[in-house]
């Protein structure tokens, strides 16, 4: 089994698991920092040069996986297989976000739009490039029906609450 450690932390103004917006686009005006260990800082040459990034984090509050949930945005209330969801309560609780990266400054990056815990462990950062990551053609969402609007407006519940 391959073993992750975290290369940063986020530093969120979300303290508290309820009511924080379930996807970065309700979150639009929310900044937050992200502390790099030093000896990650060589890594950060070159990333402000990208106006988006991918933020690959683990979900550190999450006691339990599930493989049958509820998700935030099914109007229907449906069990959906955990793996047609973005929910946190996957296997190997492996989150992320896409949000606006603002600066990188040292070992301290900040960006906006995040929808992310306070105190998270980041895993991972990439770099969104439109060219490898924007998908053409016809696209299918499956059972997600929300509107842009209706994601940006939703906050979480009790439903993925548990914490260890």
């Amino acid at each position: 089994m391959v073993s992750l450690k975290a290369i940063a932390t986020i530093k969120s103004p979300f303290c508290d698991l309820k009511d924080m917006p379930v996807q970065p686009c309700g979150a639009q005006d929310t900044y937050a920092t992200i502390e790099f260990e030093e000896e990650y800082l060589a890594g950060l040459h070159d990333l402000d040069g990208f106006s988006h990034v991918y933020l690959i984090y683990y979900f550190h509050k999450v006691a339990e996986p599930q493989l049958k949930v509820v998700p935030f945005n099914d109007k229907t209330k449906t069990p959906r297989g955990v793996f047609s969801t973005r929910t946190p309560m996957h296997p190997n609780s492996i989150g992320m976000s896409l949000v606006e990266l603002v600066s990188v400054n040292g070992n301290i990056v900040t960006v906006k739009g995040i929808d992310i815990l306070n105190e998270t462990p980041l895993l991972d950062i990439k770099p969104y490039i439109p060219n490898f990551d924007q998908v053409r053609g016809t696209v299918r969402t499956g059972w997600m029906q929300s509107s842009s609007d209706e994601v940006g407006a939703m906050r979480s519940d009790e439903r993925f609450v548990e914490c260890k």
